[in-house]
């Protein structure tokens, strides 16, 4: 077996330290020392978004780099008009792997620049510029919500990286830089909590690698990644709870059935709850031309007011020979909202004299929207015809005139089970399903 200069196994990382916030005027910070490597990192949080994100109702992070002056024992000149080309490479890469960490429509439309500064290098400075990196924006995170800036945390993933070689013709991990400068393989492992790669960075610097020697270096990063996380876990303390945390989804109704039906469908992703959970009693005016217009209005108001992601739909009736009608107005259409009865009297008035068959569709829009401004709207569609003598005596609303044509019976005849499996609302929420599963 290969001595190694520090006596360390092969498959041991240097001595670590990450001292949190120790930079007291940063949104989070952190010094980590990894041996005698040391990177001040910082997170810095502004208002706003790149232009090409403005209005997306996502935000952004990015990253920047550099080693100081005295950093490696010879001076080096400081970045002036010409930045220096591996400090710009490295900025990138911290700044792709960190953008893994969160789901960037949480954080609404601000900018998190992580600033990695090298105070001394004695290699993996990248690598510990990115595992401290992610304390730092972890560290912002809990600051933006004890501000009361964010409710929930965007943050998804942990993140954290290491370096691993073959020295001497031997697997090692977490090379210094005498180690690093003599490596005829030098690899750098960038991967979350789930044990899933990020980024991979490899190379033969004195001769090519064998798969054997890569599978070692799998198994000697995986390592040394698994450490890593648990040391910025036990940094942060209680507020490594943002990492992964479970996101709260408030249904613009109060209907014990709709949220029961949600809950059943998501699962264990989100926490599902009504808008009274909330905290929100409010009147939210339907004042849009279009059942996609309404939901929005309705799920924007919610998630402005609650600080939580929103669902909301407007559904309603479209009849070809009425253009639409009684669309948006279908719960108010003979005047006073819900009256079933006089609502289906006008309707069939309406259609007298028009040539049959009078077809039709129940329309649902869904929309689900994010506090920062992210919103995806889905519609779902059940064509049918309407009939003249109603039918059946279950259901509400039109169901009795409304003709199913697949099974010929119309919806107030059909069993609310069936109804469900085929309805609008149904198909509007399959529709929209893989939207909130990914939030």
């Amino acid at each position: 077996m290969t001595e190694r200069n520090d006596g360390r196994a092969p498959d041991q990382l240097r001595e670590h330290e990450i001292i949190p916030d120790f930079v007291p005027t940063a949104y989070g910070s952190c010094l980590i020392r990894t041996g005698n490597t040391r990177v001040i990192c910082t997170a810095s949080v502004e208002e706003g978004v790149p232009p090409f994100l403005r209005g997306k109702g996502e935000g952004w992070l990015t990253a920047e780099y550099a080693m100081l002056p005295a950093s490696t024992g010879r001076r080096k000149a400081r970045d002036g008009v010409k930045k220096d080309g591996r400090g710009v490479e490295i900025s990138r890469l911290i700044g792709r792997a960190l953008r893994q960490a969160v789901d960037r429509r949480w954080l609404g439309e601000r900018t998190v620049t992580i600033d990695c500064d090298v105070l001394t290098a004695d290699g993996g400075t990248r690598t510990a510029a990115i595992t401290g990196g992610f304390v730092a924006l972890a560290l912002a995170v809990d600051r933006l919500i004890r501000e009361g800036k964010l409710r929930e945390s965007p943050i998804i993933h942990q993140i954290a990286a290491v370096s691993a070689g073959i020295v001497d013709g031997a697997p090692m991990l977490d090379l210094c830089y005498v180690e690093d400068s003599s490596a005829q393989t030098d690899m750098n492992f960038i991967m979350n909590e789930q044990g899933d790669f990020i980024e991979l960075q490899g190379t033969g610097e004195g001769r090519v690698f064998t798969k054997n020697e890569l599978s070692s270096l799998l198994t000697l990063g995986e390592k040394g990644c698994g450490d890593l996380l648990a040391l910025q876990r036990e940094a942060l303390g209680e507020r490594a709870k943002w990492i992964g945390q479970k996101h709260t989804l408030v249904l613009a109704s109060n209907n014990a059935h709709k949220i029961g039906e949600l809950k059943a469908m998501l699962g264990d992703t989100m926490r599902v709850i009504s808008m009274r959970e909330a905290g929100f009693a409010d009147e939210i005016e339907e004042t849009g031309t279009t059942f996609e217009e309404n939901s929005r209005i309705k799920a924007l108001a919610v998630a402005r007011a609650t600080g939580h992601a929103a669902l909301a739909d407007d559904s309603g009736l479209s009849v070809d020979a009425l253009s639409g009608a009684p669309g948006v107005y279908s719960a108010r259409y003979a005047g006073e909202h819900g009256n079933d009865k006089a609502n289906n009297a006008l309707l069939i008035r309406n259609l007298t004299g028009i040539e049959k068959p009078w077809t039709a569709r129940f329309v649902c829009a869904i929309t689900v929207t994010l506090p920062g401004g992210f919103s995806k709207t889905v519609r779902g569609e059940c064509p049918g015809v309407i009939i003249e003598d109603a039918r059946g005596t279950g259901g509400f609303g039109y169901d009795p005139h409304f003709l199913y044509e697949e099974t010929g019976e119309t919806f107030a005849q059909i069993s609310a089970e069936d109804k469900n499996r085929v309805s609008h609302r149904s198909r509007a929420i399959q529709a929209i399903l893989p939207t909130l599963r990914a939030l």
